[in-house]
């Protein structure tokens, strides 16, 4: 299946630190790693073909909660990612938002100054 969108990036300054919030949030594991020396931690796909991307550490890129942003899917649990979001040091920026028939999104400041939107399609 094509998609628009083949990658993301969403610039962090503590790779390790946004790892773990990440993870928390979105109760899943991300897997750190070195792309052509510049160190990544990779979203994990939940089957074959889905659209993913990473966390990256880049002097060339900063945090920031103007620009493009990237709406994470939260699955059946948007309440509770968006729940984590606090407790893994984040805070919500937009609370849980009716789209209708396309489901419900949040939008939060992850630890890293960015800002970053859950969706959740509808019956989730």
């Amino acid at each position: 299946m094509a998609h628009r969108l083949n990658w993301f990036e969403i610039p962090v300054v503590d790779l390790a630190r946004a790892a773990r919030f990440y993870e928390s949030v979105l109760s899943t594991t991300l897997k750190v790693e070195d792309f052509h020396g510049t160190r990544i931690a990779v979203f994990t796909r939940k089957q074959e073909g889905d659209v993913t991307g990473a966390l990256i550490h880049s002097p060339h890129m900063r945090p920031s909660l103007e620009g493009s942003r990237v709406f994470l899917d939260a699955g059946s649990d948007l309440d509770g990612a968006i729940r984590r979001v606090a407790q893994a040091g984040g805070k919500v920026l937009v609370e849980k938002t009716s789209i209708g028939a396309l489901g419900s999104f949040a939008v939060f400041q992850d630890t890293e100054g960015n800002a970053v939107a859950l969706h959740a399609h509808a019956g989730h």
